[in-house]
């Protein structure tokens, strides 16, 4: 059985992904990206408008990837606190070797992508906290929606914030905010 051809959009974003790996942001030619993907450069442009809609296209991909491993650990635990503890270790010690967050952190080849992640990361952190939302509510569904929304985002935004700039080992963060989950949705860890 042969794999399935990616498509065009998949094609753009995994070689715009290894020009941001190999050449930082300023080194990515829309021009070297289609002749990667073997289209024409007006079909990237058409496709993401320009270099910063392609980047951020690329920065949005990859979190829809960890996005998807946190659901997957999220289901992995019946205890909230367990499973948030997981996510956020998985999150943290992922990140650290992520050659994508890496060139967004970085700012290898020039700092223009870190607003991705900080004063333009809107778009990842709504997907982030909508997703981790839905998931919760489906996994613990007596959860007030209004209140996991909330805590949701101050995770992710601290979640975020060791990230971008580590304080503590990894397994002392995902401990801090299991433990801040837990204790704002009313319970103590492992009664939730």
């Amino acid at each position: 059985m042969s794999t399935p051809r990616p498509s065009t959009r998949d094609a753009l974003l995994d070689a715009a992904a290894e020009q941001l790996v190999r050449r930082g942001y300023r080194g990515v030619r829309m021009q070297d990206v289609a002749a990667a993907a073997g289209v024409s450069r007006q079909t990237v442009y058409n496709e993401f408008g320009d270099k910063w809609g392609l980047a951020q296209a690329v920065v949005l991909r990859d979190n829809e990837r960890y996005l998807d491993d946190i659901d997957r650990i999220l289901s992995e635990h019946d205890d909230l606190f367990a499973a948030v503890e997981a996510a956020v270790l998985f999150t943290l010690e992922t990140s650290a070797d992520d050659p994508i967050k890496k060139v967004v952190l970085t700012g290898a080849g020039g700092d223009e992508l870190l607003p991705l992640l900080t004063t333009r990361a809107d778009p990842v952190l709504f997907t982030a906290s909508a997703r981790l939302t839905e998931h919760a509510l489906e996994q613990w569904p007596w959860m007030e929606r209004a209140e996991v929304s909330e805590i949701a985002d101050a995770a992710i935004r601290l979640t975020m914030s060791h990230i971008m700039l580590p304080s503590e080992p990894p397994e002392r963060v995902a401990r801090f905010v299991a433990h801040m989950v837990t204790r704002y949705l009313g319970g103590a860890p492992g009664e939730i």
